[in-house]
């Protein structure tokens, strides 16, 4: 019932992922991305303590792939698990156990990595991957293209009604994680849209936290 991809920007370390689905409140369950470590994506039906798990694994030195063997001999019901995950080196991994849902598939390359289950085809993740690396910019803007490349693609078997996108870069925080969890409209686009109006202000959120003094006005009534 989702797709996703997991990525690294190779220019500034920044790690990103990406995940819609015809379930609620996709990005809550299965997005994961802890900075200078590596984002994970756990999906279909859905295991969360998997992603915090895989990323412990990398924190600890292990190489993606590694990790992924790791948790996969390690975890319970992994037949019915889908884990993607990106390390701070680019190398990229995924399990789909035989149980996944519907037709599902993944595709990978270096730094980007893209699974799905109860897809429309089996060409969704490799749309998606190719949607990434064609992209330029800011891995926010990467995330969105393959998105929607993976949407034009097909995406899921049914319509999608809950998004989500997650950056981590250099700090304890995501410095950004926007997401749609309902809507009978494009849960992709309502991100997108988010992102549109989040991106100028990034780099502001993350100076008031680090030194506000530093930081730019807040624009509101009464910030004289």
């Amino acid at each position: 019932m989702t797709f996703s991809l997991v990525a690294r920007c190779a220019d500034t370390g920044m790690f990103g992922l990406a995940i819609s689905s015809s379930s609620p409140a996709v990005a809550a369950r299965c997005s994961f991305a802890r900075a200078g470590v590596g984002a994970v994506a756990s999906q279909n039906v859905t295991d969360p303590s998997l992603g915090p798990l895989t990323l412990d694994l990398m924190e600890q030195g292990k190489t993606a792939p590694d990790a992924i063997a790791e948790v996969t001999a390690r975890a319970k019901f992994m037949e019915y698990r889908q884990v993607l995950a990106v390390d701070n080196s680019g190398r990229t991994a995924i399990h789909s156990g035989p149980n996944s849902l519907g037709i599902w598939t993944q595709a990978q390359a270096e730094n980007v990595a893209s699974g799905g289950n109860l897809l429309a085809n089996d060409g969704v993740p490799q749309a998606i991957v190719d949607g990434f690396l064609a992209a330029s910019g800011h891995i926010g803007d990467r995330l969105i293209a393959a998105m929607r490349a993976g949407l034009a693609a097909g995406g899921e078997a049914g319509p999608v009604h809950s998004a989500g996108l997650k950056i981590v870069d250099k700090v304890s925080w995501p410095v950004a994680d926007l997401r749609c969890d309902w809507t009978e409209d494009c849960p992709i686009e309502a991100v997108a849209t988010a992102w549109d109006v989040y991106q100028p202000q990034l780099d502001a959120y993350i100076q008031r936290a680090l030194d506000p003094r530093e930081a730019p006005s807040y624009g509101v009534p009464g910030d004289e």
